[in-house]
């Protein structure tokens, strides 16, 4: 079967799936596995070039709903009939599903319940290292600053820091994200702040902390890097990126804790 991937995360689904050599073109954006760099490109996710797309001749293109603007694109698939799926998921369970629904699309099946086994693994040791608190912490996950956009209700970003006993700080606003006043930040009173921002060749913790804002995270200094690719993918990596988010949580001040599981 030949596949077309369209966005990094169902690049990385079919490389887990053990599948890679069936990838014959892929987003202008995938760069994991290292392997996919041989591979032709077909445009970045908003400007897929679809003449590469058909020249390509799959037998199945992997598409997406991740990205606000994608719609023209699976619009655009749809008019010239190429056979394509496309992944849309919102919560933590939707990435599971994605794994099993294209496992089974390429006759894995036993391959995608085994890679999800073993992200909720991973996931579970994470939440088994940190600390009970006495209240979850509060968690931003910044995807720009400029507006200052964030992760809200509708990410898979809740389920991820609701599985290590933390909150999403704006799991109270039902978008997937969206750009937010200073007053906004400051009601919400984040106790950490990741600077995962989309696209960007360096992430700047020192922009975040410069903020005039009154909330812990900037007040404690818990403001920390942590790449897009671990969080803003919705595919297998996700539970590196709860790993890497347990990781700065065990720096929460200890005050904010009642003792060890």
């Amino acid at each position: 079967m030949r596949l077309v991937s369209l966005t990094c995360s169902n690049t990385e689904i079919v490389w887990a799936l053990g599948c890679l050599d069936r990838l014959v073109g892929v987003d202008s954006n995938s760069d994991f596995p290292p392997e996919v760099a041989r591979l032709p490109r077909v445009g970045p996710d908003l400007q897929i070039d679809l003449d590469r797309v058909e020249a390509l001749k799959p037998d199945l293109v992997l598409a997406s709903l991740s990205v606000p603007g994608m719609e023209r694109v699976v619009e655009g698939l749809e008019r010239r009939q190429i056979p394509h799926v496309v992944l849309d998921p919102q919560s933590l369970q939707d990435v599971y599903n994605d794994i099993i629904r294209v496992a089974d699309l390429l006759g894995v099946a036993p391959q995608g319940r085994h890679v999800v086994r073993a992200m909720q693994w991973m996931i579970a040791q994470a939440r088994g290292s940190l600390p009970n608190w006495v209240r979850p912490p509060r968690v931003m996950v910044e995807w720009w600053p400029r507006p200052m956009i964030a992760a809200g209700k509708h990410s898979w970003v809740t389920q991820m820091l609701e599985a290590l006993g933390a909150q999403n700080a704006f799991a109270h606003l039902p978008v997937r994200s969206q750009p937010l006043t200073p007053a906004l930040v400051e009601e919400a009173q984040p106790d950490l702040i990741t600077v995962s921002w989309c696209g960007a060749k360096k992430l700047r913790p020192e922009v975040v902390l410069r903020r005039k804002l009154d909330i812990p995270a900037l007040r404690h200094k818990q403001v920390f890097a942590l790449e897009e690719a671990y969080l803003g993918r919705p595919g297998p990596r996700l539970a590196e990126g709860v790993k890497k988010l347990a990781d700065l949580l065990r720096q929460v001040p200890v005050w904010q804790h009642g003792g060890r599981p």
